[in-house]
């Protein structure tokens, strides 16, 4: 994850960064006030943010504050040595309240909260993704280091087996998902379409089929210079489908 820790006590703020990258975690930006830590939120875009309270020119309380007015504000972690601002962190949307010195465990246990969706998270996703809110889903839910990504089903050009997980290649690069192909298969009958036993294409990506020696076939996509390999097993199916675009 991508954190920013901002206190303004050099040996306090050294500890966190220590531990931090320790837990091999990316610290982005350090900051020493509220308001630095403004700037570095903003320009970084961390996940999370370790924060202290006392600090010179604005708070911590009043930092978190001015971060939640983001579109896309970080998780919240406060880190201080006083324990009678916990009811203004819950006010400012904490996940994590720690008194200082705190240690290793209790801020990657932390940390991990951070990582975890709540319950009305997890509904919103379900209403993009639910079959009976629409009639079919728009985008594809992926976690990644941001949290959680919205894929557009449309910017996707295909989907392969990748061990345990599912590979995404999308416009925008590459994300792991824990659909199996199978499942998208059924789901998008309409878009998708199978290749290989490890591969599923978005149609509307297809460009051409190319024939290799030794009987071997790959298609190529509108967009980018990649192609997949295609198996005798679905060829029939493919060829057929080219036909009819």
């Amino acid at each position: 994850m991508r954190i920013v820790v901002c206190d303004d006590e050099p040996l306090a703020r050294e500890r966190l960064v220590r531990i931090v990258k320790e837990s091999g975690h990316e610290v982005v930006a350090q900051a020493k006030t509220g308001i630095e830590a403004i700037t570095a939120v903003k320009s970084q875009q961390p996940d999370i943010i370790l924060l202290d309270i006392r600090m010179p020119e604005m708070d911590g309380v009043q930092c978190a504050q001015e971060l939640a007015k983001l579109q896309h504000p970080p998780a919240i972690i406060f880190v201080t040595a006083y324990d009678h601002y916990a009811i203004a962190a819950l006010k400012a949307n904490a996940i994590g309240y720690l008194l200082k010195p705190a240690n290793k465990d209790e801020l990657l246990e932390a940390l991990e909260k951070a990582t975890n969706l709540n319950a009305a998270q997890l509904n919103e996703i379900r209403k993009l993704e639910s079959p009976t809110s629409r009639p079919v889903r728009e985008h594809i839910a992926a976690r990644t280091h941001r949290g959680v990504e919205l894929i557009k089903l449309k910017d996707i050009y295909y989907f392969t087996a990748d061990q345990k997980y599912v590979k995404v290649r999308h416009k925008d690069g590459i994300v792991l998902i824990d659909d199996t192909l199978k499942e998208l298969e059924q789901e998008f009958e309409d878009k998708l379409f199978r290749v290989h036993r490890n591969a599923i294409i978005n149609i509307k990506y297809l460009d051409f089929l190319e024939t290799l020696d030794a009987g071997q076939y790959q298609l190529h996509f509108k967009g980018i210079d990649e192609t997949l390999a295609v198996s005798r097993r679905h060829l029939p199916g493919l060829r057929e489908k080219i036909q009819n675009i």
